[in-house]
């Protein structure tokens, strides 16, 4: 899947829509991964922030939300600044940004006519600088300025909201509008305006010539020269970059890659906020013009830059290479290890992977951790301990546990111990190290454990904060790993707190040793740090084996755990669990029922107990047959009472399709086995034709459902939903055929016929 990226990025260096084709492909760094929770290791800890758009991130080609930034809008800040102190600050900022950022050319006129006298009301929202001590003379200049400003922005701003593949229209740049800015620059006397007009000239020269290159009678627009008859006369400032920019885009549309891509490298090189529009706009289209660029760079900083950016998007090992042989301790460096380490963390090693894809990428990254491990063992660059624990890291992913190791022990002699992120970082690293080599685990392993356990779960649970660090997946990692390794051990409780299994309460016998080990007064610290990511209480696994209980008709027992269950026993239930209707529509019961006494999930288990007691005693057997019949019959999944099962936290059942039920309570919440069952002996015992239709009709839902359950649990089917059944080829049991034999003259029976199409259908057909 491709990101989305905004064609505004263009307007700032305006891309032709020629490179934006190639650029998409330069920027797609892969698959939806998320990187944050899936990664352990942080260039936030060793990288210079500037850098920080392009840390890695797979689904999208800037990081930290830069990729929203609008390039209509990246420059007004700094803008503003620069008006200001071209004013000595008599101009407040909120007049200026109203001024240059918002009014459209019509607000301006009027603000200006006001200011010469030439109008007498200042139109509504308008800031009145006739209040404010500014040079007269430099608002006049200012506002004959902003004036030709806004007229150059129909052509040069686009819709700030435009999010698309798709080419936007060019639009008509006037042609008059070049004389007109040629004499202004050459009228201007003061610096500051002057340059400002020189860059809407050049911004004018591109936009003219995207115009002129559908057309090939036109003649290429004299950008070039102007450029560089002008450019001395001004600072190299960010003006002066912007307008670099436009220079840049302009040969990218004649096709001259190698000296766009250099002049985007100018501009990357200049501030943190030019990195972004250069990064985008930056694209070799072959190894031949690049080449020509790296040819053009005057000396070795500007080649580590070339190289640096080409790195950023592709080919980290190759840039890596290059640049440390012209200066090992360049910074430009950090960015492109970490690019890496988080690609190499997030695309894997190949080590299972036997086909031809798979070998290749193991011999990539085995290339890759050759270069990383020479460099770290070399100690030349500006940083010696990024790239030992870099080297450890590739080493400890690939599974060389004895050199990972090593190079942390390296790492750990050079930390800056004053760096909270860093120190911090090697510790995760070390900890996830110890967790793969460690082979059993024993008292005094679990001694050991306790600190950095605890450490994991003060993050994790937002007791201790250090920002930029990664530790999700260094915790996820930590309970897979324990787990599995008790699990070998034979330890099942301990393998299931650190990751819980709904298979393990399978066994009633390990749910109490579970409960035992939670209610224990005197933990060991292990115990403890290992309960700190445990989340279920003794009260929810009471629930689960009340309720496991109550379905298997236990219901003496369920009543007693069911009221150790906390206050999950005080769940409401918003149906009535003891009334049935021809349909099931629990919707339709809670509205029935809403404005009467609802059951409690307590109340309700104890009102069933108290009804099978009557059963036994053969009072009403029917009628009570009937209520518990269902009961059982709105626990299960076709019910109006699912929140019986839904409470419980541990069976994670709250699911609109069976097939998204997990397995183990799959068939417990879905059987109406029990409630037919009931329904049966209700009807045997029933009084009246009416009363039998009504539970024979029951039985038949009951049977139904089962035939359901049976598509449901299909492996063929995998987790396929209802609606993608045919349901008009599954059996229809026995029990409408009863119906229609015997019962055909009741009113229950007419009943059915209105509500159930089913049934109807069954009628209606030939047999």
């Amino acid at each position: 899947m491709k990101q989305k990226i905004s064609r505004k990025f263009l307007l700032i260096f305006s891309v032709c829509s020629i490179a934006v084709a190639g650029i998409v492909v330069a920027c797609g760094d892969g698959g939806y991964y998320d990187d944050y929770e899936a990664s352990s290791f942080a260039p936030e800890a060793f990288v210079n922030k500037d850098y920080s758009p392009f840390f890695f991130i797979s689904y999208t080609s800037y990081y930290n939300g830069y990729y929203n930034d609008d390039s209509n809008s990246r420059y007004n800040e700094q803008i503003v600044k620069e008006w200001e102190s071209w004013f000595d600050h008599q101009i407040d900022t909120t007049s200026l940004k109203k001024l240059i950022i918002k009014a459209k050319t019509g607000s301006i006129d009027s603000a200006a006519r006001y200011y010469k006298g030439k109008l007498n009301v200042l139109p509504k929202g308008l800031p009145d600088l006739k209040n404010s001590k500014a040079n007269k003379k430099k608002v006049n200049t200012f506002f004959d300025y902003l004036l030709l400003a806004k007229e150059c922005e129909s052509y040069s701003v686009g819709s700030s909201d435009y999010w698309s593949y798709e080419k936007t229209p060019v639009k008509e740049v006037p042609s008059a509008l070049e004389n007109t800015l040629l004499k202004a620059v050459k009228a201007a006397k003061d610096p500051f305006i002057k340059e400002r007009l020189w860059f809407q000239t050049v911004r004018y020269y591109y936009f003219k010539q995207r115009q002129y290159a559908a057309d090939t009678t036109k003649s290429a627009v004299p950008l070039p020269a102007y450029f560089a008859k002008e450019e001395a006369s001004f600072p190299k400032n960010m003006i002066y970059y912007r307008a670099l920019g436009y220079l840049a885009g302009y040969y990218y549309q004649k096709g001259d890659y190698a000296q766009a891509n250099y002049l985007y490298s100018l501009c990357y090189n200049y501030s943190f906020e030019m990195k972004i529009p250069s990064r985008w706009s930056f694209h070799p289209q072959e190894e031949k013009d690049w080449k020509e660029t790296l040819n053009l760079a005057k000396n070795s900083e500007e080649k580590i830059t070339l190289w640096h950016m080409l790195g950023s998007s592709r080919d980290e090992a190759r840039a890596i290479k290059e640049i440390y042989t012209i200066n090992p301790k360049s910074e430009k460096l950090d960015l492109l290890l970490s690019r890496l380490v988080n690609l190499r963390e997030s695309e894997g090693q190949g080590s299972k992977d036997t086909s031809a894809t798979g070998k290749a990428k193991r011999i990539e990254t085995a290339s890759e951790r050759t270069l990383v491990n020479k460099i770290a063992n070399e100690d030349k660059t500006s940083k010696p301990y990024y790239w030992n624990l870099a080297a450890g890291y590739l080493n400890s992913l690939s599974g060389n546990y004895a050199i990972a190791k090593t190079f942390y022990g390296k790492a750990k002699k050079q930390l800056p111990e004053d760096d909270t992120l860093v120190m911090a970082q090697y510790k995760v690293l070390d900890w996830l190290l110890y967790l793969k080599q460690l082979k059993r685990i024993d008292a005094k392993t679990e001694a050991e454990m306790v600190e950095p356990l605890n450490w994991l779960n003060s993050l994790s649970k937002n007791k201790r904060s250090i920002p930029g660090l990664r530790y999700a997946s260094a915790v996820g990692q930590s309970m897979s790993l324990l787990s599995d390794l008790y699990k070998k051990q034979g330890d099942v409780l301990k393998a299931y707190f650190f990751k819980p299994e709904m298979g393990f309460y399978n066994n009633n016998a390990r749910i109490e040793a579970a409960k035992a080990l939670l209610n224990k007064q005197n933990k060991t610290a292990f115990e403890q740090s290992m309960l700190n990511y445990y989340s279920i209480n003794v009260g929810q696994l009471s629930y689960l084996q009340a309720i496991l209980l109550v379905y298997q008709e236990r219901l003496d027992e369920a009543v007693v755990l069911m009221k150790q269950s906390d206050t999950i026993n005080r769940t409401e239930m918003f149906g009535n669990p003891f009334n049935i209707s021809i349909k099931d529509c629990h919707d339709c019961d809670f509205e029935t029922n809403k404005d009467k006494p609802h059951f409690t999930i307590m109340s309700f288990v104890e009102a069933l107990k108290t009804i099978k007691g009557d059963l036994k005693a053969r009072k009403n057997v029917s009628r009570n047959a009937a209520l518990m019949a269902n009961a059982y019959y709105n626990i299960t999944h076709y019910g109006n009472s699912r929140v019986f099962y839904y409470s419980s936290s541990v069976t994670e059942s709250g699911a609109d399709s069976p097939a998204s039920i997990p397995l183990p309570y799959r068939k417990v919440v879905t059987n109406s086995k029990v409630a037919e069952k009931y329904y049966l002996l209700a009807r045997a015992n029933a009084k009246t034709g009416e009363l039998k239709a009504k539970y024979t009709y029951m039985a038949a839902k009951c049977e139904r459902n089962e035939i359901y359950n049976t598509q449901y649990n299909n492996p063929v089917k995998g987790r396929e939903y209802s609606w993608e059944f045919n349901f008009s080829k599954i059996p229809v049991g026995k029990y409408f055929a009863e119906l229609k034999a015997k019962y055909g003259q009741t009113k229950y029976y007419q009943e059915i016929l209105n509500e159930c199409g089913y049934f109807k259908t069954y009628v209606n057909k030939k047999h």
